[in-house]
């Protein structure tokens, strides 16, 4: 296949190309995707702005009892903590109800930030380009189209820096079991790989969301730590609990990419003491 704009997310302008749809959902997933629909229905009613799902169910290459299902949703207000924990609830609910899911997962958020001008080139960019319509009002007719340059890499993940700490903390909070560790390599391994490949994305002139492509994008252009980032990739899909993994992550891949990404593409704007 020849390397030009639609071969890599792009559509024939250059802008990056909405992923993944609802007709892409596999006939295993959708009573899951039905059933999490009504029960966000039920639970924020006329609260609830829109909602969109992303991830690997709405791309089709979810996994029957592998894959998780990740949800956006967009308040007409700010979400309060009760809010959080009704969502948290939810998603309890619907992940024991259905075996083919292995988890889900809820980003809360209220539609004025999702819509704002510091968020434009992050949450902004994600609900447009990796999250699909599910429910309600579309907001990615409100927002820009999006390429994939350094403006875009350094508000997506150019703040490793400020979550390094915290990835500290939950390993150290976390239980001493391979079963509790797994879901923070599957996560830090998935979140590191795809820093790797913004870093490197405006010079790749394109976007994907497979790890393997990424991790295999960033190690063209620094192929001292490609080993690193596909291993990481693998754990991104198939995570074991080893405490050295999470440990290498921490004190050796993550403050290189730290060091690394703020050389090239500068520091994430700073949001709001208290803002996730």
């Amino acid at each position: 296949m020849s390397e030009n704009a639609t071969s890599r997310g792009l559509d024939p302008q250059g802008y990056i190309e909405r992923e993944g749809s609802l007709a892409c959902v596999s006939h295993a997933f959708r009573p899951v995707v039905a059933a999490a629909r009504d029960r966000l229905l039920e639970v924020f009613g006329a609260r609830l702005d829109s909602a969109y799902l992303y991830g690997s169910v709405p791309r089709g290459n979810a996994r029957v009892g592998r894959s998780d299902l990740d949800l956006l949703v967009a308040l007409r207000q700010e979400p309060s903590e009760a809010d959080r924990e009704a969502a948290r609830a939810l998603g309890e609910t619907v992940d024991k109800e259905f075996a083919q899911i292995d988890g889900v997962g809820t980003l809360l958020y209220s539609r004025a930030r999702l819509l704002s001008e510091l968020e434009t080139y992050d949450l902004g960019w994600f609900v447009a380009c990796l999250c699909t319509p599910l429910l309600g009002e579309d907001l990615a007719e409100y927002l820009p189209r999006y390429r994939p340059d350094s403006l875009l890499a350094r508000e997506t993940n150019g703040d490793l820096a400020l979550l390094l700490p915290r990835w500290r903390q939950r390993i150290v909070d976390a239980e001493s079991t391979d079963e509790a560790r797994r879901p923070l390599v599957r996560f830090m391994s998935r979140h590191l790989v795809r820093t790797g490949f913004t870093l490197v994305m405006p010079r790749w002139n394109g976007w994907t969301s497979d790890l393997q492509e990424m991790a295999g994008a960033f190690g063209a252009y620094y192929p001292e730590r490609a080993e690193q980032m596909r291993a990481a990739a693998v754990l991104g899909y198939e995570p074991n609990g080893d405490p050295a993994v999470l440990s290498s992550y921490i004190d050796d891949l993550g403050p290189w990419l730290t060091d690394e990404y703020a050389r090239v593409h500068g520091v994430k704007a700073p949001r709001a003491q208290g803002l996730p």
